[in-house]
C-alpha cells in the first residue's frame, strides 16, 4: 500500500485494486508553502474519492478530478449539493446516510463516522482578520460557496491495516473514545483551526492509540487566509506521552509504503 500526502488534508492511497483519494485539494496561490507542483488535471488514477467536509480546501478540485477519472465520490449531507452545483454528475455522488455506514469495494472497506469541524477560537480569528484585512472581500466567495456541510471521519481497512482520516479536529471525546475501541494502525490527524491545536490533536492519539500518526493540514496552503502551523509541540507531546506511536512527517507529493 502506497500513501501520498497532497498537502492540506489531502491524500492518495494506492493499493493493487483501487486508488483512493481523500480530500484531494491541490490548487494553491503563488505564496503557498510548501509549493504544490501537481495540478488537479495531473490526477489520472483515482477511482474512489472520500470527502471529510465541504470547505474549499477539501473539495475545490473534486469536480475536475472526478470528471477526468470518473471516480465515485462519497460525502456527507449537503456536500452533494455543492458538488453538483460545481459540476460533479449526480450519478457519481454517494451520500452517507447513517453514522458508521460501511462501503465495501472488492477487498477494501470504508466506514463513515459523523464528526464535527474544529471550532475556531477568538485569538485565531483575530489574527486571521488582522492578516487578511481589506483583502477579505476577495476571498468571501471561497467561504460562501463552500459551506462545511456534514463532517465525516473515514476509517479504511486496506491490506489488513486500519487507517483513520480526520479532515478537521472537532471531535468530541465521546466520539474519539468510541472510535478508539477498535485498533488503529495509521492515524491521519489535521493540525489546523485552533491556537491550541497541538493539544487538541494529541487527544486523537490518546484515544485511538495508533501505531503510526501522520500529522497534516499544517501547511500554509492559501495565504493570507492560512498560515504555517508549528507542529513541533504536537510531535514532542506524542514522543513524551505516547512513545510507542511512530510519528511520520511527510513531504508533499512524496510516497511512503506501508
Amino acid at each position: 500500500m502506497e500513501l501520498t500526502w497532497f498537502g492540506t488534508a489531502g491524500f492518495r492511497i494506492a493499493t493493487g485494486k483501487h486508488t483512493i483519494l481523500i480530500d484531494p485539494y491541490l490548487s494553491r496561490n503563488e505564496k503557498a508553502l510548501p509549493k504544490q507542483s501537481l495540478k488537479p488535471s495531473d490526477i489520472q488514477d483515482g477511482d474512489l474519492i472520500f470527502i471529510s467536509h465541504g470547505h474549499f480546501d477539501h473539495i475545490y478540485d473534486v469536480p475536475l478530478i472526478a470528471s477526468k477519472t470518473g471516480a465515485k465520490v462519497y460525502c456527507g449531507k449537503d456536500i452533494d449539493d455543492t458538488l453538483t452545483q460545481k459540476g460533479v454528475k449526480r450519478e457519481q455522488i454517494n451520500g452517507v446516510n447513517s453514522d458508521g455506514e460501511i462501503f465495501d469495494f472488492n477487498g477494501i472497506q470504508a466506514q463513515a463516522f459523523f464528526s464535527k469541524h474544529v471550532q475556531f477560537d477568538w485569538w485565531l480569528i483575530i489574527k486571521t482578520f488582522a492578516r487578511v484585512n481589506f483583502r477579505l472581500l476577495r476571498y468571501l466567495p471561497l467561504i460562501r460557496d463552500y459551506p462545511v456541510g456534514k463532517v465525516l471521519s473515514w476509517r479504511f481497512i486496506i491490506e489488513g491495516k486500519v487507517i483513520h482520516h480526520f479532515g478537521s479536529a472537532g471531535s468530541t471525546m465521546d466520539e474519539l473514545e468510541r472510535l478508539g475501541k477498535q485498533p488503529t494502525d495509521i492515524l491521519l490527524v489535521p493540525l489546523q483551526g485552533h491556537t491550541r491545536i497541538a493539544q487538541i490533536a494529541h487527544k486523537y492519539v490518546e484515544a485511538l492509540q495508533p501505531k503510526v500518526v501522520i500529522p497534516n493540514h499544517q501547511d500554509n496552503f492559501f495565504p493570507p487566509i492560512s498560515t504555517m502551523i508549528d507542529i513541533q509541540p504536537f510531535v514532542e507531546r506524542v514522543k513524551q506521552i505516547n512513545p510507542n506511536t511512530d510519528i511520520r512527517i511527510l513531504e508533499i507529493n512524496k510516497t511512503v509504503t506501508f
